[in-house]
């Protein structure tokens, strides 16, 4: 076939260990002998964001500003131990945390259903989707450790010079505090675009935090939604015949496990995180969920929601073969190529994204699939595909459907 033109570049933003490695498989079996693939592309490995002071993930974000469309590959978040493997300047924060607070908007994450691979939460029929707000929180906090004895205080200093402060804590002996933030407009911007995402997709939304123990802080949450719910979109959702309502976080995860899916699940910053790792985890696997980021302005970045899989990478540098998932980091590609598709108007690359979608539900609801899949499949006798392999089957698939 001729390749499919593109007219406008992709941000592509490569990332780190066993993720790394498919990345450059996808492109090279599953992208480019179908697609004249166009990016702009920025190296997100650790090392290079060490090297540039981890400028390349500022520029990264700053690029999807200008193109619209990014799909970005698992990348490291230093810890002390990274620190001392790649010889870091400094422990450099997340870099979703960095893109996600120059882009805003929130993320929406799905599980990806395929016959074979039921949820162990039996009576979940449908997908749950988590949309996380993408901004501030402790992915923005400062820390501080506490020598000794002492007084810990929140100080605001107005434009104006005037303070407010509140105690934080008597210290007697050694500690640590944390310092977040988040801004009304963000969440705002949250807000919206759950309940105008809840709209196109005709389904029930939750919004979850703690009020009653974080009085200030996620209760401006709580009251930004509903207002906003009650002055813009109620009457909206009852035009469609859906509902919007607020609960506790803990009182929505046990509402969660009784409930059938189906709905949208909204959530702070790490709620949202580790909530998506649990609704992905029991639909099936960690790499099987899709992950987008949607600003208010228009802006979208695709990524797979897990890990960089760093045991199957230092596998992979002894030689050791891996059977490593590659589902959710297709399926990002696929989700901004037809995004990019959609908004640069060529059908042929939209429809190539959904191809390629079906090509990898297909190869695994023929019982072709990796070990975590295996593991759990009510497929008999499934074939265990390594990780070059899964992604050489689903080629075959997308051949088959343009054949």
């Amino acid at each position: 076939m001729e390749k499919i033109k593109m007219t406008t570049p992709l941000v592509e933003m490569d990332g780190d260990e066993m993720t790394r490695i498919l990345w450059k498989m996808i492109k090279e079996e599953l992208l480019l002998p179908f697609v004249d693939l166009k990016t702009e592309y920025y190296d997100l490995g650790l090392s290079y964001r060490n090297e540039t002071d981890d400028q390349v993930t500022i520029d990264s974000a700053n690029a999807t500003k200008k193109y619209g469309v990014a799909v970005k590959c698992a990348t490291i978040t230093p810890n002390a131990a990274r620190m001392d493997e790649y010889d870091l300047k400094e422990m450099w924060k997340s870099p979703n945390g960095t893109i996600r607070a120059i882009l805003d908007g929130t993320v929406f994450r799905t599980p990806i259903k395929v016959k074979g691979i039921e949820p162990c939460v039996k009576n979940w029929e449908s997908p749950i989707t988590i949309a996380r707000h993408a901004y501030g929180d402790v992915y923005k906090n400062v820390e501080m450790k506490i020598p000794g004895a002492g007084t810990a205080e929140l100080v605001f200093t107005a434009k104006d010079g005037t303070q407010t402060k509140e105690t934080i804590f008597e210290f007697e002996s050694c500690g640590i505090i944390q310092g977040q933030h988040n801004v009304e407009a963000s969440i705002e911007s949250f807000a919206r675009s759950c309940f105008t995402y809840a709209l196109d997709q005709k389904q029930e939304l939750w919004f979850a935090t703690k009020d009653t123990i974080s009085k200030k802080y996620d209760h401006t949450f709580k009251d930004i939604f509903q207002e906003i719910f009650d002055s813009e979109y109620k009457e909206k959702f009852e035009a469609a015949s859906i509902t919007y309502f607020y609960t506790l976080i803990d009182d929505a995860v046990a509402r969660v496990m009784k409930s059938k899916g189906g709905f949208i699940w909204a959530c702070k910053n790490y709620d949202g995180d580790v909530m998506s790792d649990m609704i992905s985890s029991a639909f099936g696997s960690l790499a099987m969920m899709t992950s987008v980021l949607v600003s208010p302005e228009g802006y979208y970045e695709y990524e797979a929601a897990h890990g960089t899989v760093q045991r199957h990478y230092y596998k992979h540098l002894n030689g050791e073969e891996t059977s490593t998932n590659s589902v959710a980091t297709i399926f990002a590609w696929t989700g901004a190529l037809r995004k990019r598709g959609e908004i640069d108007g060529i059908k042929e690359l939209a429809a190539f994204a959904g191809h390629l979608e079906k090509a990898c539900v297909d190869t695994i609801e023929a019982g072709k699939m990796t070990k975590d899949l295996a593991l759990i499949t009510d497929i008999a006798q499934p074939t265990v595909l390594n990780s070059e392999d899964f992604i050489k089957e689903i080629r075959k698939e997308l051949e088959k459907i343009y054949a």
